[in-house]
């Protein structure tokens, strides 16, 4: 049979030596200095042992006191985390998604109505960015990234491909120097975006002009942003030819706002919801997962036509 002392003893003692003071765990504890006072007499009592040095002050563990501590602390941590995995978790109405920029503003965003009446018993959060969050120690659910679809440790869902193709105001078609094929683009100017990751992997202008058979052209010169959204604003107020994701152009092209003047297209990657598994939101997660792939669907035989073009 275990010959402990009194639990509540245990806890001011710990309170006291991790603060090494009785005021302040008092006001942890919300009791008065007194109380903890006396439950420190009784741990010691029980112990036969003096735990702290009075005086002088500052307040300071004696050798049993310091022998003591750690088992303590460790112990209460232990129980704590214990009982807080055995608590139910509240039922939570709040999904937040990570998720780059442009794919928020082009693609995301405007369809996120559909979701919002399928769903109206989930409440969505969305934060962009362009960098992969560290799912484990931040408060996010479930990412939407791009890249090559291998993210070790995380559950994987591939969304969508995309191809890369040059888009342009309507108005270039048939300017001054009216765009019929690539070396036409020597009269227009070139819009890029800086690409953050994938290096020289990245799809590029000097990537395009090699798969079209174009060497006339310098892929350097021109407007860059920092931002693939900057670039096809830009497109569409006829500042140039950007080359871009189809799925980012797929609504300003149905819209009329872009056009694709030519077929050489560029291979990009792919979208992907991850996410970790086994966490008390993974009922909400699957839900937006299973909405998101649905809509990709729909995107689907599109992409699928403008892949075979480049095969």
């Amino acid at each position: 049979m275990r010959q402990l002392p009194p639990l509540n003893a245990l806890h001011t003692f710990e309170v006291v030596a991790r603060h090494m003071s009785f005021q302040r765990a008092a006001e942890e504890l919300d009791v008065t200095p007194t109380a903890v006072s006396h439950q420190i007499k009784v741990l010691e009592d029980h112990l036969g042992l003096l735990l702290f040095r009075r005086r002088p002050r500052p307040l300071a563990l004696t050798d049993a006191g310091q022998r003591l501590y750690p088992s303590v602390h460790e112990g209460l941590d232990a129980i704590a985390e214990t009982i807080a995995r055995l608590k139910p978790v509240p039922d939570s109405t709040e999904l937040t998604v990570s998720v780059t920029t442009v794919f928020a503003a082009k693609w995301l965003v405007p369809r996120l109505s559909e979701f919002q009446r399928s769903h109206p018993d989930i409440d969505l959060r969305l934060q962009t960015s362009n960098d992969a969050v560290d799912l484990r120690s931040q408060t996010i659910d479930l990412a939407i990234r791009y890249g090559k679809g291998n993210y070790p440790g995380l559950t994987v869902r591939k969304l969508m491909s995309d191809v890369f193709t040059p888009v342009c105001s309507p108005h270039l078609l048939n300017n001054q120097h009216p765009l019929r094929e690539p070396r036409d683009l020597i009269y227009h100017s070139l819009l890029h975006f800086e690409w953050i990751h994938f290096g020289m992997e990245a799809p590029s202008w000097k990537n395009w002009f090699a798969l079209a058979g174009v060497n006339a052209v310098e892929p350097s010169r021109g407007l860059k942003f920092d931002e693939e959204t900057l670039a096809i604003q830009a497109a569409i107020a006829g500042q140039g030819v950007a080359l871009c994701s189809s799925i980012h152009v797929a609504d300003d092209v149905a819209l009329g706002f872009l056009v694709k003047p030519f077929e050489v297209m560029l291979q990009g990657f792919q979208y992907s919801a991850v996410y970790l598994e086994h966490q008390h939101k993974e009922r909400l997660i699957l839900k937006f997962i299973t909405w998101l792939t649905e809509m990709a669907s729909n995107e689907g035989e599109k992409s699928n036509q403008m892949t075979e073009a480049i095969k």
